[in-house]
């Protein structure tokens, strides 16, 4: 009898776990999460994690739908659902950016995709700084050699608005300076070349980006109330919109999960920057060569239709 017993306790306890496990693969997301709208701000590093990111779901059933936007459009966007998913929040650089939508709940921030590594602020040319234009204080001693100006990027950009509020602070004796608005590529571009002709250059540099190796380049000091303490130090955070991580639960895990390290995002953007590699191309050949890193990304992740793991489905595509 009591051989009995334990043998039907086994059979429960093995036909339990069974069941647990095949109710752990089945996908605990709505139908209405199967397409992802997400932001690309058009910043090259922002571009590769996105496409990444993107390639991921699509690999797993999902639809990635990937949308480049501003970055104050973006927000506004997540407040009125039209975006679920935004991985570019830098800060404290966004502060002012996110600060209303935090603040009311419409934009959730699910925590830090780039923890360590990032800056941005300022920079010059190394040629420029060795001829003392080494602090936002000296900028304006340059006024002529700067031609007046500072070479931004798209309008409505966090960097570009620091810029425009130094121009009106009186205690930085701009009167007369100028930005000049461009995309990315425009103002890398335009500092190009300025830097081939050695003329003194003012723009919005940082890191990750394949531009600290373009460039023999240096970032100035005293920005710490514009763009940060330490000359700019940077989190980059995963932010979704309201509610997202509880409708969207599997989707939400692989956000929360993702982490990226500078020197990635670097070889990425390489690739993206400086040898016309399309982005998703270009993030999908790095995982190709690092597997290691979608194991935890994708921990306790499911397939859209629930019938097996992520890791495997995307290993499935990105392997091949």
């Amino acid at each position: 009898m009591t051989k009995i017993l334990s043998t039907a306790l086994a059979s429960l306890a093995l036909s339990a776990s069974f069941f647990g496990l095949a109710a752990s693969a089945r996908a605990s997301d709505a139908a209405t999460c199967q397409t992802v709208k997400m932001s690309d701000i058009g910043w090259t590093d922002v571009t590769a994690t996105t496409a990444l990111t993107g390639a991921m779901l699509d690999a797993m059933g999902y639809k990635s739908d990937i949308k480049l936007l501003e970055v104050p459009v973006t927000f506004a966007s997540m407040k009125t659902k039209d975006i679920d998913v935004f991985l570019g929040n830098w800060m404290p650089s966004m502060e002012a950016d996110i600060k209303d939508y935090a603040a009311d709940g419409s934009v959730e921030v699910v925590g830090a995709n780039l923890p360590t590594g990032a800056f941005y602020t300022l920079a010059v040319p190394e040629y420029t700084w060795d001829k003392g234009l080494k602090d936002f204080k000296d900028i304006a001693k340059f006024k002529d050699s700067l031609k007046a100006k500072f070479i931004g990027i798209e309008s409505g950009n966090d960097g570009n608005r620091h810029i425009l509020d130094m121009i009106k602070d009186p205690k930085f004796n701009l009167a007369g300076f100028e930005l000049i608005e461009s995309s990315e590529a425009g103002m890398l571009s335009e500092v190009a070349k300025d830097y081939q002709n050695k003329e003194d250059v003012v723009f919005l540099g940082w890191a990750p980006h394949p531009m600290n190796n373009t460039f023999k380049m240096k970032y100035l000091t005293g920005g710490d109330d514009l763009f940060g303490p330490n000359m700019g130090a940077a989190v980059v955070n995963s932010t979704v919109r309201k509610g997202y991580m509880a409708e969207c639960p599997n989707v939400g895990k692989l956000v929360k999960q993702l982490k990226f390290e500078v020197g990635m995002e670097n070889e990425m953007m390489d690739q993206i920057l400086n040898k016309s590699v399309d982005a998703k191309v270009a993030a999908i050949a790095y995982v190709k060569a690092h597997p290691d890193l979608l194991k935890p990304w994708l921990d306790g992740v499911t397939t859209f239709d629930g019938k097996g793991p992520a890791l495997d489905a995307v290993k499935a595509v990105f392997m091949k």
